[in-house]
């Protein structure tokens, strides 16, 4: 069974005396929370305790504190994922991180920011497929595609396959076949994701995307044909990029483990 790529850096690390016995301790338990002001309790041990990063939601912050969290997070954890930013976000994040040893990478299509004072995560064998029925699709695919690089795996894309023009999918699914698991995400009538499963032998998450309009639009009537899905596949929330791209990289690193 291959070790926590997490734990194992951590391991490194205290080894080489780069950290304390009991720090290191402290961080195995997976229970490390540090305090932000009176505003914020960031959770340290999560990728120790449950194999994941600890991702921010921008949605919702105040820039100022949003960039001290992010910081805070980079420096403590060597990385940090803020996900939903706006452009002022961005700029407060970026110059806040000015004079620091952390690099900051805006990936526009996902509205993603990744802080890292290190190398990305250990790569662990795990192969994600991240396939989208249109270019509309491809802000909440691109969410999904980060976080599953950041649990250390590699993410092969396939983008505007359509479903009215189903002939589209059959060769963009070639160069996927080795994944082992599928993120779908289509907006409109969300289709998509119950054609693929018909054709994989992998499990299959569907996401539906708040694209469409009118009747049961803004993604609800996506959620409700994939769960319906005569096709065997597993749903997550409306724009859940975050959701499927973790919870796909379980997946492909629990595969890996064998």
């Amino acid at each position: 069974m291959r070790a926590n790529p997490v734990l194992s850096a951590l391991l490194l690390r205290y080894k080489n005396g780069e950290i304390a016995l009991d720090d290191a301790a402290q961080e195995i338990e997976g229970l490390r929370l540090e305090r932000v002001g009176d505003f914020a309790c960031l959770d340290l041990g999560r990728a120790v305790r449950c194999g994941m990063p600890e991702v921010i939601l921008a949605e919702g912050k105040d820039p100022e504190p949003l960039a001290e969290i992010a910081v805070r997070h980079a420096e403590t954890a060597g990385r940090c994922v803020v996900t939903r930013v706006t452009p002022e976000q961005v700029s407060v994040v970026q110059a806040r991180c000015t004079g620091k040893k952390i690099t900051v990478e805006y990936r526009t299509p996902a509205q993603v920011l990744v802080l890292s004072t290190g190398p990305m995560p250990e790569p662990t064998g795990g192969i994600v497929a991240v396939i989208t029925a249109g270019t509309s699709d491809i802000r909440v695919a691109e969410e999904a595609k980060i976080i599953a690089e950041e649990m250390g795996c590699t993410v092969k894309t396939a983008y505007d396959v359509g479903a009215a023009g189903i002939h589209r999918l059959f060769p963009a699914l070639k160069p996927l076949l080795d994944a082992d698991v599928f993120v779908v995400c289509a907006g409109r009538e969300g289709t998509l994701p119950s054609v693929v499963a018909g054709l994989v032998d992998k499990p299959v998450l569907g996401v539906p995307v708040s694209t469409g309009y009118g009747y049961m639009g803004g993604g609800r009537a996506a959620l409700a044909s994939m769960l319906q899905s005569c096709s065997v596949i597993a749903v997550v929330n409306i724009d859940a990029g975050f959701t499927a791209g973790a919870f796909a990289a379980r997946i492909a690193n629990a595969g890996e483990k064998k």
